[in-house]
């Protein structure tokens, strides 16, 4: 069996269960090598497929895609609101923020719209969120993706690299504690990056589903922001602040 055979067979059987120890890898494959096996191991986890666990444990790296803003709206909307009531608690008049796209981005929209404060924002959905605003809305331009309703690229890159905010508030495709903060794809990562290095407080709003989960293109680690969300996590808690509803 080919190295390529073993790794596929081992995350096959990562798939049935959370988590395994090495012996059990092991006696899967009894004419092979412990050796062999680490190798496999590393190489896997060399490719963020896997990661090593305290006590020899083996757990497969959950991985998430862009899933469509219609079908988010309607998932976890508990938490989302949770997380946005606080995330509002830190919102006041005469703030100037920046506001990502995302499910529970759009939440948060819809409670700081009558608030006394200035919103630089790439979500879309707020087109469909409200006839009566009180905040004053700037929309950055750039391609816009349906996706996620959401515009970036080029444009938006070179609007945020001139723009400064007190305060941001971020969604995220998956946040882990080794791997940081990652999303599907490199425009919404970059995006994500240069609003980070041009605000005073970034707050990532990220409900418990998305802990330890692995998307494709890492924008940050988590130094220097907080997590918001409906739980506490303690590994998450041990790297950066975190505000949890629960």
């Amino acid at each position: 069996m080919i190295p390529y055979e073993r790794q596929q067979k081992i995350l096959s059987l990562l798939k049935d269960t959370e988590l395994v120890k090495f012996d059990e890898i092991q006696s899967v494959f009894p004419h092979v090598s412990s050796s062999t096996l680490r190798r496999d191991l590393k190489e896997l986890e060399k490719n963020n497929k896997i990661e090593y666990l305290s006590g020899g444990a083996i757990k497969l790296m959950s991985t998430v895609g862009e899933i469509p803003i219609t079908m988010r709206n309607t998932l976890h909307g508990d938490k989302k609101d949770k997380i946005a009531n606080l995330a509002a608690k830190r919102i006041h008049d005469g703030d100037v923020i920046y506001l990502d796209s995302g499910s529970t981005c759009s939440v948060l929209f819809r409670k700081i719209l009558n608030k006394r404060i200035t919103i630089y924002t790439t979500n879309t959905d707020l087109f469909a969120l409200a006839d009566s605003v009180v905040a004053e809305v700037i929309i950055l331009g750039g391609q816009f993706n349906p996706i996620n309703s959401s515009v970036s690229g080029a444009l938006t890159e070179t609007n945020l690299r001139s723009i400064y905010f007190g305060k941001s508030f971020l969604g995220v495709n998956g946040v882990d504690e080794k791997f940081g903060v990652t999303t599907p794809t490199l425009v919404e990562a970059t995006k994500k990056k240069i609003v980070r290095e041009h605000s005073d407080e970034v707050y990532l709003l990220c409900d418990s589903t998305k802990f330890h989960n692995l998307s494709n293109v890492k924008a940050f680690d988590l130094k220097d922001v907080t997590v918001i969300s409906d739980r506490w996590d303690d590994s998450l808690g041990k790297v950066t602040s975190m505000i949890a509803a629960d």
